[in-house]
């Protein structure tokens, strides 16, 4: 895939399927826990392994109130995230863009698009996600996005190596919301 400098303005969604499976947990596991591969989001200094597996994928797809997104450009997979109803908001995950495609828009695209949908398609007024305390790079993007820390802190799953292997005993996460208007 070549990407352009504007890669945000060529990327097409559709909801994720059981097909996609395998691609999504590559991906995802490249962004969050690829060592070496050139992208600015790793956590790999934090926690190792892996960030999903395909059961985990798979769950997804099938609850009813979850899903997955995932972005393309051309026919390749460049991004996804996890979109959870809960009541009358909305909770964002595993968004995870291609390493070498990380800042060229793709991951602001995909968040103007998760959040089109929480609004339009689910009728949800705020969304949250929850990011690691110490990723002050991560937390200053989703800033610019809109989302702001609500106060709650969340644990981190320790002893579910579907997530991946802890490398520190202080992980937690930093909960953050976004009014949707």
């Amino acid at each position: 895939m070549t990407p352009s400098a504007r890669d945000d303005a060529l990327v097409r969604f559709r909801r994720a399927t059981r097909a996609d499976v395998a691609s999504i947990v590559s991906l995802t596991n490249a962004a969050y826990r690829g060592e070496g591969l050139g992208g600015w989001t790793t956590e790999a200094h934090l926690v190792g392994v892996r960030r999903i597996d395909a059961e985990g994928v798979e769950e997804i797809l099938e609850a009813l109130d979850r899903m997955i997104i995932v972005a393309e450009i051309d026919v390749n997979l460049a991004g996804c995230v996890e979109l959870a109803k809960q009541g009358h908001s909305a909770a964002l995950g595993m968004l995870a863009v291609r390493p070498e495609l990380q800042g060229r828009g793709i991951g602001g695209a995909i968040i103007r698009e998760a959040e089109r949908i929480c609004r339009d398609e689910w009728g949800t007024k705020v969304v949250r996600l929850e990011v690691l305390h110490m990723r002050n790079d991560i937390l200053v993007w989703y800033d610019r996005l809109g989302y702001k820390p609500n106060g709650e802190r969340a644990p981190f799953p320790y002893g579910n190596d579907r997530v991946g292997v802890p490398k520190r005993d202080d992980l937690e996460f930093i909960v953050l919301t976004k009014v949707l208007e």
